[in-house]
């Protein structure tokens, strides 16, 4: 589970990668137009679901990404079991074999 200083920071990872301030964030995601930078600033509240979602899909995420382990290793992790999915069982142990002994 999440504490409130994770979701924070997330948002904040999430709004930085999509490349976009803390009020075009807030209005895209039909909040009021200083709510992001609130949140981020430490003020002691977290946003509802419904905002939270609206946030997520205004920074182009899915749920999925947003709550992923690491947010940024999401989509080179997704690469990587894509690229794997259609692998033989003994080669995907082979390779799992590999990784491991780093």
């Amino acid at each position: 589970m999440l504490s409130k200083e994770e979701i924070i920071e997330r948002i904040s990872v999430a709004r930085h990668n999509a490349g976009l301030s803390a009020k075009a964030l807030s209005e895209m995601a039909g909040l009021n137009k200083g709510y992001i930078n609130r949140l981020e600033n430490g003020k002691d509240f977290l946003p509802s679901v419904e905002a939270l979602l609206n946030i997520i899909e205004a920074c182009g995420m899915t749920e999925e990404q947003f709550f992923y382990r690491d947010i940024n290793s999401y989509n080179q992790d997704m690469q990587l079991i894509d690229a794997m999915k259609n692998l033989p069982n003994d080669k995907k142990l082979a390779i799992v074999t590999l990784l491991k002994k780093d």
